[in-house]
């Protein structure tokens, strides 16, 4: 590799340094720890991934097997464990900490995406609004 792509290399090692030191990055990784480590929490986890999975195994018999009054039962169960899970406050503050850390990313990313396409380092952006027109977006994918 030419120095030339060693140098924008090491400038992107740069970024990643940078970003680890970032209040945002900091407290997406806290909390993120917080609700890992959250017995509670992650009991209703695997509550909710095995109702999902018996959901799935009900739904993928042949439809004169399926059980209704079971699919209905576990639709109600796994609502009301879900509902738990996002009322947890470790699970609140990991989602709006996720949310704020996401953003940062779609920023950077949208600011590298449209400069390699010819836009102003200095003015490209993430924008969350939608103009319909992929060409210049670096949002949705």
């Amino acid at each position: 590799m030419d120095t030339k792509n060693m140098d924008i290399i090491e400038l992107t090692r740069e970024l990643g340094r940078k970003l680890q030191q970032e209040d945002v990055y900091l407290k997406y990784q806290l909390a993120k720890q917080a609700a890992d480590e959250d017995e509670i929490l992650q009991n209703l986890i695997g509550e909710f991934e095995l109702k999902r999975i018996a959901i799935n195994k009900e739904t993928s018999k042949e439809q004169s097997e399926q059980n209704s009054e079971k699919l209905i039962t576990l639709n109600k169960e796994m609502r009301a464990v879900y509902a738990k899970i996002m009322t947890n406050e470790k699970m609140i503050n990991y989602n709006d900490a996720k949310d704020s850390y996401d953003i940062l990313m779609k920023r950077i990313s949208a600011i590298i995406q449209q400069s390699s396409e010819g836009e102003d380092p200095d003015t490209a952006d993430y924008s969350s609004s939608c103009s319909g027109s992929c060409a210049t977006c670096g949002g949705c994918g």
